[in-house]
């Protein structure tokens, strides 16, 4: 019987699910306040904090360490990797406190997951982190050597419901041709060809904005805007990433708002939930020259698209590029759980994170 702990730690959350035997037995978010998350000078300084508070909830719920065969978090910002399975190295932790690719909340990931196994002596792991990268050489071309394209989606989610994508199409997942778009927090979309995501867009910089990144902008009007003396490069960077997208529009962060304020006639939150929608499938339409128009399915996915009213709009402007499955909502505790499953069965062995 196998007893996996998932934990994937936010900005001011860390989420915890129990799988027993492959099903979800326990899921529970534990909330942390800005004021809490505030005292700590950076986002691994809270990991002693979080590691005590995910022992007490555990605790609390009747749980013991000793009762799990495996633990495995989300992955932070690393070096560039393919996807797959990780195990927690020294070198993956030294990338990681020394920021080297950035800092974020999921850093934290391999850092609690590291603490436990190694004071529980259970195997730890990660699985596709930010930083994951397939993309196909050609991709990697833009118009400036210094800035070269790169690979970087919510890859848990993307190859998840790609995965289940091809159970419903009957194939292997190494034999589709799919695009996979993600709507969250975060807007990714990517092309995905011989069990690779051969091509998409960051979430940070390029593709539609989502709801607090501000996606393609104009680069020839966001240099001028960056020299312009009235900002800083903190500034602009949060203008891009943090205070972008719908809440420089409208103020908010929270999807259901905008649908809310366009039902009520808020002439502002029609333009920005229509647009969305718009640029979305702009973007699809782009992964499918990528696929060279042999698509098996287009997926659509995160928590977006639990909006009825979205999700018909972005579906009439893309159904005639083919057949279309909607998965709203995410996965990614789910695949990180399939991930350690298979580890603990044999089935697959943990990659190493190169030095």
């Amino acid at each position: 019987m196998s007893k996996i702990l998932v934990i994937n730690p936010g900005s001011t959350s860390t989420k915890l699910t129990v799988f027993q035997d492959g099903s979800p037995y326990l899921a529970h978010t534990i909330s942390h306040s800005a004021e809490e998350c505030a005292a700590f000078p950076s986002i691994l300084d809270q990991a002693p904090f979080r590691l005590q508070m995910i022992l007490d909830t555990l605790s609390s719920s009747g749980f013991s360490m000793k009762d799990f065969t495996g633990i495995i978090g989300i992955g932070g910002l690393l070096k560039s990797v393919d996807s797959g399975v990780y195990a927690v190295n020294d070198a993956m932790l030294d990338d990681l406190h020394s920021r080297k690719y950035g800092e974020h909340a999921a850093n934290l990931g391999a850092v609690l997951v590291h603490a436990l196994a190694e004071k529980y002596q259970i195997p730890g792991c990660i699985a596709d982190p930010i930083t994951v990268d397939e993309m196909q050489d050609i991709a990697r071309v833009s118009g400036h050597p210094l800035l070269p394209r790169y690979g970087r989606t919510h890859t848990l989610n993307h190859k998840r419901v790609a995965m289940s994508a091809a159970v419903q199409l009957g194939k292997p997942y190494e034999d589709c041709r799919l695009i996979v778009a993600h709507m969250g927090g975060g807007v990714s979309i990517g092309a995905h060809a011989g069990g690779r995501i051969i091509d998409s867009t960051t979430s940070r910089g390029e593709g539609p904005f989502s709801m607090d990144r501000s996606g393609q902008l104009n680069s020839w009007e966001l240099a001028k805007l960056c020299f312009s003396g009235k900002y800083g490069k903190d500034e602009v960077l949060k203008m891009l990433n943090g205070s972008g997208g719908v809440y420089a529009h409208l103020g908010t962060k929270d999807f259901r708002e905008v649908e809310r304020r366009m039902m009520e006639g808020d002439a502002a939150a029609r333009d920005v939930f229509y647009g969305l929608a718009y640029q979305t499938a702009k973007t699809i339409g782009s992964m499918a020259v990528v696929l060279e128009g042999r698509i098996d399915a287009i997926v659509l996915t995160g928590g977006i698209m639990y909006s009825e009213t979205f999700s018909k709009e972005l579906c009439r402007q893309i159904q005639f590029l083919g057949k279309l499955l909607l998965s709203p909502g995410e996965e990614e505790m789910e695949s990180l759980a399939y991930y350690m499953e298979l580890v603990l069965s044999g089935q697959i062995t943990p990659k190493t994170y190169p030095s």
